[in-house]
């Protein structure tokens, strides 16, 4: 992808959660936390929204008749199609910076559009980005996009499945565990995630995980033993796109070694597209062990995956 170009059409803000944004002149944005005076700024991955001013022309041709900020956009651009960017792309305007962190988004409670209309285009259309550098945005700037750095660290997410832990009756120390250790071996740990052992629920953080934000590898914790509401192996399946069942293979094999029990975990690894998913065992002791055998190997392959390594047949 080269360098792709826009003119940004309007800056917008809202002071409460909920609300459609207004336009303003301007705009301060400060880094690691969004813009200035807006309800959605803060320490967390959707810090600025964005949206293509092209695919709002669309909708209101349609007779959506949306004002500016009405989808909840802090920054209206035209000629740059967000939903078609890779995450981790990189956005420019005068000294600001700007770094895709999310395509899209869930919509849990439907917004004033939608409402009135009954369709918004943000669920779908929108992307979000964190502040890399602050800075002043106005109308009329120029936004350049750049793709993401090849050499740019893998980034994953750990999801830890656990009735009582979601419940609050017990702490899992798994999930931190694996987080940590994907850390220490060069892993930007984009988010750890603790869901009950329900398997649409499971289904559905694994599609936003792998989709929305594009994570390189999901590491899940819990779930793959005979307990009836043990369904991480069936969430992960039926998400998947293709099956990689050699990196759950070598996590047996080695786990036999040091226990004859290994046999009874259900574990699988698939691919959900360019994202990698392996489910662990729920126990620290086991987290740490798959993960030696499975991290020398994984960066090779992830980079296949993400286009940028070549395979090679061993000599």
């Amino acid at each position: 992808m080269g360098e792709l170009k826009g003119i940004i059409k309007a800056v917008c803000l809202s002071e409460v959660k909920g609300t459609e944004k207004r336009p303003v002149p301007s705009v301060t944005l400060i880094a690691n936390h969004g813009l200035s005076g807006d309800a959605h700024a803060g320490n967390w991955h959707r810090q600025v929204s964005l949206l293509s001013a092209d695919k709002v022309d669309e909708f209101n041709a349609r007779g959506g008749k949306a004002e500016i900020g009405a989808f909840g956009e802090n920054i209206l651009v035209s000629g740059i199609d967000f939903k078609s960017l890779p995450v981790g792309s990189i956005l420019r305007a005068g000294e600001v910076v700007l770094k895709m962190s999310q395509i899209g988004k869930e919509c849990h409670s439907h917004c004033q559009i939608f409402h009135r209309v009954g369709d918004c285009i943000m669920p779908r259309e929108g992307v979000f980005a964190t502040v890399e550098h602050g800075g002043e945005l106005h109308a009329g700037m120029e936004l350049t996009v750049e793709p993401p750095p090849v050499d740019a660290p893998l980034r994953a997410a750990v999801m830890t499945l656990s009735d009582k832990g979601f419940a609050g009756e017990r702490v899992d120390t798994s999930g931190p565990r694996a987080a940590q250790l994907l850390s220490e071996a060069g892993y930007d740990v984009e988010e750890l995630v603790l869901l009950p052992d329900a398997q649409k629920k499971i289904e559905c953080e694994l599609i936003r995980l792998a989709d929305s934000r594009q994570v390189d590898l999901i590491i899940t914790t819990g779930g793959t033993g005979f307990s009836l509401r043990d369904v991480t192996p069936e969430a992960t399946l039926a998400v998947a796109t293709r099956t990689a069942p050699g990196i759950a293979e070598a996590i047996r094999s080695e786990s036999l070694k040091i226990t004859p029990r290994a046999m009874l975990s259900r574990g699988a690894s698939v691919l959900r597209n360019k994202t990698l998913i392996v489910n662990l065992p729920g126990s620290t002791k086991a987290v740490e062990e798959g993960l030696a055998v499975i991290l020398p190997q994984l960066e090779h392959g992830l980079r296949i995956l993400k286009g940028t390594a070549h395979d090679c047949a061993r000599k």
